[in-house]
């Protein structure tokens, strides 16, 4: 049966790109579509909002790699390629039973999974569901861990979360019957580097101010010198022909008035677009903020 559904992210992601997708596209090699047996690599895939956008636009990317260093992340992904419908049938399940308690009922049932989810002992399905549920009913869908690996994200409070998304779950496993599926940092990738191939890198952000960071998608962080390290990384690709859209912060260097990521990537294009701030706590401080795009495609 043919899926008609628009394939869209099944997860809430604090720094995905739905809404920057036409920048995104801007930025890509104005021939892409003409590219034959192009193969597509995300080596940050988050929530996939440019994976899934890319590969419904692009018909002739043939092949896709996908990477992320969150085990729990790429569990779902793989499960939700392999075995969908008995996910879609456990977070029914889920779902029918947290919408039918009371305010307090369904923070105590949060709770309760959130604790059998950092127990990290049951099976891939069960994880897949667990991730899922604690990302649609938690506190601003954040996915944040301490330092020891645990999701300490709090109780949201929504009124008819949308825990079992039958129609996309559907649509995200038929677009990723052609996608591989890595678990682990993002160096890997490198092999898939040909001169037929694009990476759209985006990277856990630079924090803006040193309190601006809301802590880790995982326990291991992300550093300028992991910063520097996947700029070696970009550089790298480029020599092997590859061409690469990345994403990141625009931190200006107050005591130089530069930017960090203009220094790093003096030898590449780069330019800045505007996306809104929605991770603050306090909506009055969500706006506007300058991101950049950095590429090696002539046309940015």
């Amino acid at each position: 049966m043919i899926q008609t559904t628009i394939a869209k992210p099944f997860v809430k992601w604090v720094g995905g790109k739905t809404q920057l997708l036409d920048e995104v596209e801007k930025s890509l090699p104005k021939d892409l579509h003409c590219y034959e047996e192009l193969t597509y690599i995300e080596p940050f895939v988050g929530g996939g909002a440019v994976l899934f956008w890319i590969l419904q636009k692009y018909s002739n990317i043939k092949r896709a790699v996908i990477n992320d260093i969150n085990p729990d992340l790429i569990c779902t992904y793989k499960v939700i390629k392999c075995d969908v419908q008995r996910l879609i049938d456990r977070l029914y399940t889920i779902q029918t039973e947290y919408i039918s308690l009371s305010s307090d009922g369904r923070k105590e049932y949060f709770l309760q999974k959130r604790k059998e989810y950092n127990t990290k002992g049951h099976s891939d399905l069960e994880n897949a569901a667990l991730f899922i549920f604690l990302n649609r009913t938690c506190f601003n869908g954040l996915y944040r861990v301490n330092s020891k690996g645990a999701f300490n994200v709090p109780h949201g409070k929504y009124a008819n979360p949308k825990i079992c998304d039958k129609e996309n779950l559907l649509a995200v496993s038929e677009l990723l019957q052609k996608v591989e599926i890595l678990c682990g940092d993002f160096a890997k990738t490198e092999d898939y580097a040909t001169s037929n191939s694009l990476f759209y890198l985006d990277p856990p952000y630079k924090p803006l101010s040193e309190t601006s960071s809301f802590t880790s998608y995982s326990k291991e962080g992300f550093n300028d010198a992991e910063q520097i390290r996947l700029r070696d990384f970009c550089t790298r690709i480029s020599q092997k022909q590859a061409r690469f859209v990345a994403s990141n912060s625009d931190p200006i260097e107050e005591t130089s008035g530069e930017s960090f990521f203009e220094q790093l990537y003096y030898q590449f294009k780069i330019k800045r677009v505007y996306a809104t701030r929605m991770i603050n706590s306090n909506p009055n401080n969500r706006g506007f903020v300058s991101e950049i795009m950095i590429s090696n495609v002539a046309n940015i």
